[in-house]
């Protein structure tokens, strides 16, 4: 069992990767492997609409996007970290997100997710939500903790010392285990929920 763990911060050892890390922690002490991806310093345009993907299995754009997407598909579990900008997530970030959920065919069902946002002061609510979406409209259970999943700093050093987020951090990755090893018991001896086909309306006739 394996999670993915996506650092959409420019800063590769910031306050988003201490969050991380602190998750990351927590699910290897669970025996779930982990790996840490950084993604918010690249160069990642975002989705033109040109829905080339279906027909080629991948994004037109072979960046991060299209390396990412085949771990994406094989892992149990996505964690999506963010640092916020004007109450929001990085944009660099949000590009590869359209991006990697829209380009990826493969089912994301039961796929756990969990969002941990960083930020000095504020607008981190409004963040958390954003990412949160993602997992939403992809079947994807979402992980919670005693806490909103956030940490306050300026810096790492900084980070380090909300003690309350990176808790709320530990009890996340501990959360996301269990039910990740919950889902794959349910699987074996239920299956997973039948599908019905995808419908589609639109209000403008």
């Amino acid at each position: 069992m394996n999670v993915l763990l996506i650092n959409g911060s420019p800063h590769a050892n910031g306050c988003t990767y201490t969050a991380l890390n602190e998750v990351a922690q927590a699910l290897n002490r669970e025996n779930i492997d982990t790996e840490i991806i950084h993604v918010g310093n690249k160069d990642i345009r975002g989705c033109i609409a040109c829905r080339k993907c279906s027909q080629l299995g991948k994004c037109v754009f072979d960046d991060m996007v299209n390396e990412v997407a085949p771990k994406f598909e094989r892992c149990n579990g996505l964690v999506i970290g963010s640092p916020v900008y004007y109450a929001s997530a990085n944009g660099t970030l949000i590009s590869f997100l359209d991006r990697l959920f829209y380009s990826s065919n493969a089912d994301k069902s039961m796929k756990v997710g969990a969002s941990v946002v960083s930020c000095r002061r504020g607008g981190n609510t409004a963040t958390f939500d954003e990412l949160n979406k993602y997992f939403t409209i992809s079947n994807m259970p979402i992980a919670s903790s005693r806490y909103w999943n956030m940490i306050h700093g300026n810096n790492a050093q900084e980070a380090l010392q909300d003690k309350e987020g990176l808790q709320t951090m530990r009890i996340l990755g501990q959360n996301m285990a269990f039910l990740i090893k919950s889902i794959q018991l349910g699987k074996e001896a239920f299956g997973f929920p039948e599908k019905e086909p995808a419908i589609f309306t639109n209000f403008i006739r």
